[in-house]
């Protein structure tokens, strides 16, 4: 059995190498994982959906021989006549889903937002004169529209004047920009103590913060692996982390999602095989997976996949975008879900960007891997630092989960989350919804599975003055569409009530209870008392 190559510090100094493989395992929590489950829906619906495509792929062909024969208006953007003999820019055909299909529909994204996101806001009110290819203001406002779908999961987006007096203070003795790298003039010392305070929060050596969430994959993993060294990805992974591993030179295999035989099945052949046509042993091999994945809500089953990384001595680089703060008895991530030691993660990334209410991410770590990435990752170098407000948002948030401001806020917004997203997911099951995702996840996926519905169900619900984010293809699997809720600390059970009578209304109105499932027996069994 061929073993990774033990010389892989003389073809790139990656400080993972520096990690150590023999760290004891310890053990892990008894609690029982709740394995995601993903509900198939009728065979009907299926079709339906394939159906509902195809006519709209067919009336997107039609429109478009009207378009070239002059009889309707054509509003894409074209190439210049005088341009016409050179090589073009963009293939017509890649635009056809954006002008046929997405068009169509387009009112259901973008909103402008006029207000805070917490879980009531408001929205600009626009309409379109010519079918969603542009929109105009009507002047008015959409008020106290129900928040469904922001990531402020424990509810620090907010303006209370005596909780964010110390991010005034921060912007008023700093400005709003530090306007340079970290490596230049714009390396401040609350960056040093926000990065010290990320590495006790989660249990790790050190950590480093970024400016960008999204940069924070995507430009550290290319400075983590390259050429000789092979990425096993979950299928449902982030495109940040996609972006990542393409910009990174590395080979990329994908497993199925969640599923522990289909990683073990790459793995193995990973190491016995080694790279193509060589069979050189591979420089490194790194997991990539996600605590909460953003478009399932499904949790990842961290003490199987840490028990591969140890049987067949890969890296594991843990996501935890959705979980850090929204997930563990102390808000510390999926690692602390499951109880598990988090020196047997190689790679922690996480952002500040759902769970704080601020901006920006970090990874954390060993020191070495840190100091590595402090020299060569494309974030650490050549991005503008972050800024000092965001920072004193950051701390002041984090401080709060930690109780190292004085109070149990922190504390009591993490069991809130919990309880609210068990109640919540309780309900929708019961009343028929297809939904993902496990008990723990504040990512609430309802099915809708058909195009048309999808436009319907988002209509339907802001005329309800619900606001809901609604997914489709190519964002999803062509026959899986759906609407993702996300739960909040700040919403109150009257706000998750009337959510849910609206969505008793709405899915009946237009038929969206798709689950076969025996339903619960005791509807109201989830009212009264915390579901922790």
């Amino acid at each position: 059995m061929v073993q990774n190559s033990s010389t892989t510090l003389l073809s790139r100094p990656i400080p993972l190498l520096l990690i150590e493989k023999n760290v004891p395992q310890t053990d892990v929590s008894s609690r029982q994982f709740s394995h995601d489950t993903f509900e198939q829906p009728p065979m009907y619906v299926a079709v339906m959906t394939y159906l509902g495509y195809g006519i709209v792929t067919l009336f997107g062909y039609l429109r478009d021989f009207l378009r070239a024969v002059g009889l309707e208006k054509c509003h894409v953007a074209q190439e210049r006549e005088e341009q016409k003999d050179f090589t073009p820019l963009y293939q017509d055909f890649e635009n056809f889903y954006t002008r046929n299909l997405y068009m169509r529909v387009r009112d259901n994204w973008n909103r402008p937002i006029c207000s805070l996101p917490g879980p009531i806001f408001d929205l600009i009110e626009r309409v379109s004169d010519d079918y969603n290819w542009t929109f105009r203001f009507t002047g008015k406002t959409i008020h106290n529209v129900i928040n469904m779908g922001s990531y402020n999961y424990l509810g620090f987006a907010e303006n209370n004047e005596d909780f964010l007096k110390t991010v005034a203070d921060k912007l008023r003795q700093y400005g709003a920009g530090v306007c340079s790298t970290r490596q230049e003039i714009g390396n401040l010392k609350i960056h040093e103590e926000l990065e010290q305070l990320v590495a006790d929060f989660i249990g790790v050596e050190s950590s480093m913060i970024f400016g960008m969430g999204f940069a924070t994959n995507s430009m550290n993993i290319p400075a983590l692996v390259g050429k000789g060294c092979l990425i096993v990805s979950d299928e449902l992974n982030h495109t940040s982390l996609i972006l990542g591993a393409r910009l990174s030179g590395a080979t990329i295999r994908v497993f199925k999602h969640n599923n522990m035989h289909s990683l073990e099945k790459l793995l193995r052949e990973a190491v016995c095989s080694g790279q193509p046509r060589t069979h050189r042993p591979w420089k490194k091999i790194l997991i990539m997976v996600e605590g909460i994945y953003s478009m399932e809500g499904s949790v990842v089953r961290l003490p199987e996949i840490i028990a591969l990384k140890k049987k067949y001595k890969a890296y594991l680089y843990l996501d935890e975008a959705h979980s850090i703060g929204a997930v563990g008895p102390s808000g510390r991530g999926v690692t602390e879900l499951f109880n598990v030691n988090p020196a047997d993660v190689d790679v922690m990334m996480g952002t500040f960007t759902k769970s704080f209410g601020a901006a920006g991410g970090y990874i954390a770590g060993r020191k070495e891997l840190v100091e590595y990435l402090r020299s060569h990752s494309h974030s650490a170098v050549y991005a503008s630092a972050m800024s000092p407000a965001i920072t004193e948002q950051v701390m002041r948030a984090m401080k709060c989960i930690m109780g190292k401001d004085g109070t149990t806020e922190g504390i009591r917004r993490i069991r809130q989350l919990a309880e609210n997203t068990r109640y919540f997911r309780a309900k929708l099951k019961d009343m028929g919804f297809i939904i993902y995702g496990d008990d723990d996840s504040p990512v609430v996926p309802v099915l809708l599975y058909m195009p048309g519905k999808v436009v319907a169900f988002a209509r339907e619900m802001l005329k309800r003055k619900i606001g809901v984010v609604v997914v489709g293809f190519p964002a999803t699997p062509i026959t899986e569409a759906r609407a993702r809720f996300c739960l909040s600390a700040s919403h109150t059970r009257e706000i998750l009530d009337e959510v849910l009578q609206q969505m008793n209304e709405v899915g009946d109105l237009l038929c969206l209870k798709f689950s076969r499932r025996k339903r619960s027996a005791f509807p109201d069994a989830c009212k009264g008392g915390q579901l922790m």
